[in-house]
């Protein structure tokens, strides 16, 4: 049977043949039958027939010589059958080459997790891991910088407080929530709280010591005291809770902080008064998970479940035996995954 040859233009833009077409080419000629391919293939016998005749005529050469009985590659198609069988086989190493590859960086996970969470819940987060992958590694600082380190794939997961990376690709979720408080000085009066607009009241002459706008928690407190009507003038800024606490705790001013934050500096506790805010919109910071979808094969759930596990479990009964005033709610995790 004469195959129509291909114009030139023609196999010029053809380009390289479908692998699945070439796998079953092969299997015909492994076979010496059409029939028996088809039956090794899970294919019908007029499939196999048609992605042979669509193979000769995407290269414009006659590859089965169907005038005999069984058909036999003719010359083109013995050619053809060595070539193919070679590059399936490359393509089928190339695959396993990824999947071990894949498999091995599933057993490697870079984790990068803001501060609060990197000193407090990041241990037993490890601990609790440590059966799930081979290697974990956990960078910590501010939210901006880790969401530039997920966008440049220097992080596989990333634990933070805001969502902060704009790409349809990444997935977050709400891992856990905690309220703010408000933390004064151990001598100084405790106050009663009743209303927000009270926050500058209750702290008398004494000034806001802030968190830094470059962090996102600094960023929340200055909404959240604008949403209040809090207008304190500007004293004292830290990244950090440590040296912010530590002027609470001298009696330079008052903070607002996060139960989280405290108890990852909880060696001030004993110097300073947290007292519980009324609740408010807000009057919260929201940990998330930034994963990229469908790289993790599960492990990005299980890092959630394990997560919410430490907190409802470890940590969040810890910090209400250290802080009592603190309210049930004022640090907590979801019941239903946030959308």
């Amino acid at each position: 049977m004469a195959i129509p040859k291909a114009s030139p233009a023609q196999r010029r833009h053809a380009g390289v043949p479908d692998l699945r077409a070439l796998e079953i080419f092969v299997a015909v000629c492994d076979a010496s039958s059409m029939v028996l391919a088809a039956e090794r293939l899970g294919l019908s016998q007029s499939a196999v027939s048609q992605s042979i005749k669509s193979l000769e005529e995407d290269l414009g050469l006659q590859l089965m010589d169907r005038e005999v009985r069984p058909a036999r590659p003719t010359l083109a198609g013995r050619l053809m059958h060595e070539a193919s069988a070679q590059l399936l086989a490359q393509a089928r190493l190339a695959m396993d080459r990824v999947r071990a590859s894949a498999r091995q960086e599933m057993e490697q996970i870079r984790l990068g997790c803001v501060d609060s969470f990197a000193a407090t819940v990041g241990p037993q987060l490890i601990k609790a891991m440590a059966g799930k992958a081979r290697q974990i590694r956990m960078w910590s600082g501010l939210t901006p910088g880790l969401a530039d380190q997920m966008q440049g794939r220097e992080l596989d997961m990333v634990i933070c407080t805001e969502s902060a990376v704009e790409d349809p690709r990444v997935s977050q979720r709400l891992l856990f929530s905690e309220s703010w408080v408000a933390v004064y000085p151990k001598h100084h009066s405790l106050p009663v709280l009743t209303s927000l607009r009270g926050l500058s009241a209750a702290a008398g002459k004494l000034p806001l010591i802030r968190y830094s706008q470059r962090s996102v928690t600094g960023q929340q407190i200055e909404r959240f005291l604008r949403h209040v009507g809090v207008d304190a003038p500007r004293c004292y800024e830290f990244d950090a809770t440590d040296p912010l606490l530590s002027l609470v705790a001298s009696g330079l001013g008052w903070a607002l902080s996060t139960p989280l934050c405290l108890w990852q500096s909880r060696q001030y506790l004993d110097a300073v008064n947290v007292v519980p805010l009324p609740a408010s919109r807000l009057g919260q910071r929201h940990f998330f998970l930034l994963s990229r979808e469908g790289e993790w094969a599960g492990l990005d759930e299980e890092v959630v479940r394990v997560t919410r596990d430490v907190i409802r479990l470890d940590t969040a009964p810890a910090i209400r035996k250290a802080i009592p005033a603190l309210a049930p709610a004022a640090l907590s995790c979801p019941e239903e995954d946030f959308t």
